[in-house]
């Protein structure tokens, strides 16, 4: 079986602000690299203090966390951006994000400026973040630009699909112990106001998109799969700078999605009411992992470790207790600004999950 990995994390860390104002003010490369190099390795360091059991380089050289793609492929263009509204609370923040306006050409490794550094400085168990080829189509197509190079979605979908793959396997070939595939577009077949939008914008049906969604983020699996490499993947609502896009429980997409994805480990948001119950973890298959989401990034109250243990006690009822593990519900830093919290509230949350899973597991 797969590490148990209990005390789990999504990936991403906040950004010191002297590394997010050296990229606003457009620093030298080699200045910025710096900067990344120091905090990275002081991040590793503490994330060994507080026992977690798989450890990250914070994503600290991405400006986002897909951004590992948008800076090693061409093909996209951010002048004729496409805006995209998130919600949270009484406010709304756009995300703008680049179209593909021709076909794409990748020119390194999606990680090659991330992998070396942290092989050379990690000790223990550590996981390295790739976003889903689900994410590109929804955000990157835009009709009567898009569609000249990539006559559909699906079309610019696989063609994105192969990039994942080969950067899959090029990890798992050079020995990354854990592989995470982040944001798969499933939230979209969970929240009425998402599926209508495929529909209306894409002109497909939910349950087809959800259907090829499955077999794209299988094929980038399989592409990794070795012997002591645990592949994972994280469902995302949304967490741009403490907001989400999408709400609902996982009852209309669980069967397909648990028993269908070839994963070791399915990383869950249970952190609010917008998740749904845990009854829908009834279809997961012994032997798959579920992290639970309970710890929020996007919100700086502390959450008790009673509280914690009981939610626990309640996904128990639907998965076995041996089948389950901790972490956040996601990333501190989905962007580089990162999320409505401290670096001290960060800590303590990561601390929670790591106490909270060696009493629950040992």
């Amino acid at each position: 079986m797969a590490n148990a990995y209990r005390a789990d994390q999504v990936g991403s860390l906040l950004r010191p602000a002297e590394l997010v104002e050296a990229r606003h003010r457009d620093a030298a490369p080699e200045a910025v690299r710096a900067l990344e190099d120091r905090h990275i390795a002081r991040l590793l360091e503490r994330q060994r203090e507080l026992g977690l059991d798989v450890v990250t380089d914070g994503e600290l050289r991405r400006t986002n966390f897909m951004s590992d793609l948008w800076d090693a492929v061409d093909g996209f263009d951010y002048g004729d951006a496409v805006a995209r509204t998130w919600q949270g609370g009484d406010a709304t923040v756009s995300k703008v994000t680049g179209i593909v306006v021709k076909k794409l050409a990748q020119r390194r490794g999606l990680t090659a400026a991330e992998l070396p550094f942290l092989q050379q400085h990690v000790t223990g168990a550590y996981k390295v973040t790739l976003p889903s080829a689900t994410q590109f189509p929804a955000i990157a197509f835009k009709r009567g630009i898009t569609d000249k190079v990539y006559p559909t979605p699906s079309d610019l979908l696989w063609d994105i699909a192969e990039i994942i793959k080969a950067e899959m396997r090029s990890l798992a070939d050079a020995g990354v112990p854990y592989l995470q595939i982040d944001a798969p577009r499933y939230s979209y077949y969970i929240d009425p106001k998402w599926r209508t939008w495929l529909k209306t914008e894409f002109g497909v049906e939910p349950d087809d998109a959800l259907a090829e969604a499955v077999r794209v983020d299988n094929a980038c699996f399989d592409a990794a799969r070795r012997s002591g490499v645990t592949l994972a993947i994280h469902l995302c609502r949304g967490n741009n700078r403490s907001h989400w896009y999408a709400e609902g429980g996982y009852d209309a997409i669980a069967e397909r999605l648990f028993v269908e994805l070839r994963v070791d480990r399915f990383l869950l948001e249970y952190d609010d009411e917008r998740s749904g119950s845990f009854e829908p973890l009834r279809f997961v298959p012994r032997g798959k992992r579920v992290v639970l989401g309970l710890v929020s990034t996007k919100v700086a109250a502390l959450e008790s470790a009673d509280g914690l243990r009981r939610r626990i006690d309640e996904a128990g009822r639907h998965v076995a207790l041996d089948d389950l593990a901790l972490s956040p519900q996601c990333g501190f830093a989905s962007t580089m600004e990162g999320n409505l919290v401290t670096e001290d509230d960060q800590w303590a949350k990561l601390r929670l999950v790591a106490d909270t899973a060696r009493k629950v597991w040992g």
